[in-house]
């Protein structure tokens, strides 16, 4: 990719930081961000793009490149989310409009970054992780504004992939790859938009919690099927290592 398609990346973190501070700047003069929203805000920014730029340099890349500026953005837009959600949590009620059109533009915007990605040529590991930590990120926040009104339980949606990550280290069977399914993405991808509807507030009560509802049990089945492959992946990988084992002893043992 050439220069004029990208920004260094020892300047994309440095230009996102600044631009997180001035959306975080624009909220508090239109939405009144509590303290505690701004200082979550800010310091989402500052781990994300301290983030960025340790992986940017880990990688080797050179430039960061359009794909991965379109989920940049969309990350920053989950950090205006995550100081408007703190603050509501905080008890300072904040525009639920402008809540629900910044969680929606960072949504829509989900495709767009693997699109741009496959069509420049340009997709690689680095993207395909960031694009699903900003996703997994977003959702977690958007679930903290749903527990606070329908309860704690909401919040498992949002927890999910974290306990999922968490698992692996003490069952490292949990990281091996899994075979593409559209269901998978299917889920993921109604986890945000069911979230907005329900934070949207156009939602009686009981409805607002079916769709959470909905939400919670469509993750478990996707997590709990994937889990389950998982082992039984591992439980055969494990029986042809033993297989493989006890093939190449038998000789020895017979000399």
């Amino acid at each position: 990719m050439t220069t004029s398609t990208a920004t260094t990346p020892s300047r994309a973190p440095m230009t996102g930081f600044a631009a997180q501070v001035l959306l975080i700047a624009l909220l508090a003069l239109t939405a009144g961000l509590t303290l505690g929203g701004g200082i979550a805000g800010i310091t989402y920014g500052v781990v994300l793009c301290g983030l960025l730029g340790m992986a940017l340099q880990r990688s080797g890349m050179t430039f960061l490149g359009w794909a991965n500026l379109v989920t940049f953005s969309r990350a920053i837009l989950a950090g205006g989310v995550t100081a408007l959600v703190t603050s509501s949590v905080l008890g300072h009620p904040v525009p639920v409009w402008l809540l629900v059109t910044i969680a929606t533009v960072a949504l829509a915007m989900d495709g767009v970054d693997g699109q741009v990605a496959r069509r420049t040529g340009t997709t690689s590991e680095l993207g395909a992780r960031f694009d699903m930590e900003v996703d997994a990120f977003l959702i977690l926040v958007l679930s903290v504004y749903a527990a606070v009104t329908y309860g704690w339980w909401a919040l498992a949606i949002g927890i999910f992939r974290y306990a999922f990550v968490a698992a692996s280290w003490a069952l490292p069977w949990l990281n091996a790859a899994l075979p593409p399914k559209f269901s998978r993405k299917v889920v993921a991808a109604q986890q945000g938009i069911l979230l907005v509807v329900v934070a949207s507030g156009l939602l009686p009560f009981w409805a607002g919690a079916g769709v959470l509802a909905v939400a919670l049990g469509s993750l478990t089945w996707s997590f709990g099927r994937d889990i389950a492959w998982l082992h039984k992946a591992s439980q055969v990988r494990a029986a042809a290592q033993t297989r493989w084992s006890s093939s190449h002893r038998e000789p020895v043992l017979a000399r």
